[in-house]
């Protein structure tokens, strides 16, 4: 039988099947969060602890950041072939592995293995549960991707303060290693629950007529080129990254590999594949920069600012401003992506895409203009992360409607490296501010950043979608 008679005949799944799915999803991202949006806490300690330079520490966030993301499209074409459970599964082994190894490093090299391994496995548990729920929910997507996003982008809310004190009172190796076997383990019994929906158990595509999708499959070599120049691309940054190594010039590896992206990358992506993509790559990495830099920073910039301890009256609650700012931004910037995703839903995704850049632009200029004060500081930070998290329902969402469903989780992997490229900036942000004496110039940038990309969806992403769609 075909697969279209198939896709005809087969029931549709009860709506509890798939949302019961969304929420194994949800759970999954939740035990990663801390991954990422734990880290800022742990930068302190290792400073004091080893007396390493800020900058040299946070290469570690950014390998992280960049095996998070750039595996996902492998990691992908193996959910897409064979399921989401044992990806899953061994993306939560490596998750609890790469901390436990945190708690025993002692060297930079150490740190560096160590979150490369946590990245690895993240980018595995992220990048199935996104496509996973991109598959289940056709009609909802953008709210389905919001909310399997949230559980990244909120799951570490609850565990600000008790990170914190395992920190105050044992260390932050105590910390990495409690907190990184227990979420590791959570995930690795989730993966059996997870899988992809059968032919005919959902809606075929959104009956919404301001959801553009395409009746096009595109698959992953049509998005970008033939595999063979990106072989040669990844040879040209491996030789490229251990010659900088060898000759003690590190610092440079991440802003040479983001060079050849969209140099290299850029010219094979618009001369062999689809260059819309890479209108929505590069968008994708001015948002995801800032952001990536609150969110690696927030406590350093928070010191600088010599607010990070002074107390902070708000909604009838009294905390730090570093740990009210840090639970809000969390609670914030998962609440965002479910509510941006769903009024993409409603709106379509290029308007809501304006909406929320333009935001993010004011709120980091705000920030800039405001920081100081810790009031300002803590609903700043947290407005900044509203309007920033909604980066992670939009494209996943947007990429999916306009390339379809077949390949979503290797394509959605594809443009999630986008993340990782950003995330090469991380670094620089640090060294502007050691130059300047301040985080002023860093945040006007990131502002200018957020602004261009609300621009571009309006005026150039909207009207080139609609036409690539057409002729699909």
């Amino acid at each position: 039988m075909s697969v279209s008679s198939q896709a005809t005949s087969a029931a549709v799944a009860p709506s509890w099947k798939r949302w019961a799915q969304l929420v194994t999803g949800v759970i999954c991202m939740v035990m990663i969060a801390n991954l990422q949006y734990g880290w800022t806490f742990f930068v302190p300690g290792i400073q004091k602890a080893f007396g390493w330079d800020r900058a040299s520490i946070q290469i570690a966030f950014t390998l992280f950041v960049l095996f998070e993301t750039w595996l996902v499209p492998i990691e992908g074409w193996f959910v897409d072939k064979y399921g989401p459970s044992f990806v899953i599964f061994v993306g939560g082994l490596f998750c609890g592995a790469g901390w436990m190894m945190n708690s025993y490093a002692s060297s930079l090299t150490a740190f560096y293995v160590a979150q490369i391994i946590a990245g690895i496995g993240a980018g595995a548990v992220y990048g199935t549960c996104i496509g996973t729920a991109l598959k289940w929910f056709p009609d909802k997507r953008g709210l389905a991707a919001g909310l399997t996003a949230a559980g990244f982008g909120a799951g570490s809310a609850l565990t600000v303060v008790p990170i914190q004190a395992m920190i105050a009172a044992e260390g932050f190796q105590a910390a990495f290693f409690n907190f990184g076997i227990g979420q590791g383990i959570i995930v690795c019994l989730l993966a059996f629950v997870l899988r992809q929906p059968k032919p005919g158990e959902v809606p075929a595509t959104a009956s919404n007529t301001k959801i553009i999708q395409s009746a096009r499959q595109f698959t992953p070599t049509d998005l970008i080129g033939p595999a063979l120049f990106w072989m040669v691309g990844t040879a040209i940054a491996l030789i490229g990254g251990i010659a900088l190594w060898g000759l003690g010039e590190q610092f440079y590896i991440p802003l040479a590999l983001a060079i050849l992206i969209f140099g290299y990358g850029g010219y094979v992506v618009c001369t062999r594949g689809q260059p819309i993509f890479m209108l929505m790559y590069f968008m994708f990495v001015i948002v995801g920069a800032g952001g990536l830099m609150v969110t690696a920073n927030l406590a350093p910039i928070s010191q600088d600012l010599k607010i990070a301890g002074v107390p902070v009256t708000l909604f009838g609650l009294t905390m730090t401003a570093l740990t009210f700012a840090a639970t809000l931004d969390r609670i914030l910037n998962g609440l965002t992506r479910p509510f941006f995703g769903w009024i993409s839903d409603h709106i379509g995704r290029e308007n809501t895409m304006f909406i929320a850049f333009f935001i993010e632009g004011i709120g980091i200029f705000a920030l800039y203009k405001l920081g100081h004060d810790p009031v300002w500081f803590v609903i700043l930070s947290g407005l900044v992360f509203f309007a920033w998290g909604e980066i992670y329902s939009l494209f996943p969402s947007t990429c999916t409607d306009t390339f379809g469903t077949k390949f979503a989780t290797t394509n959605a992997g594809l443009l999630y490296t986008a993340k990782g490229t950003a995330a090469l900036l991380v670094p620089y942000t640090n060294q502007i501010q050691k130059v300047t004496g301040s985080w002023d110039t860093v945040f006007l940038i990131a502002a200018g950043a957020n602004i261009l990309a609300a621009v571009l969806a309006l005026a150039v992403l909207k009207p080139w979608r609609a036409r690539v769609v057409a002729r699909g």
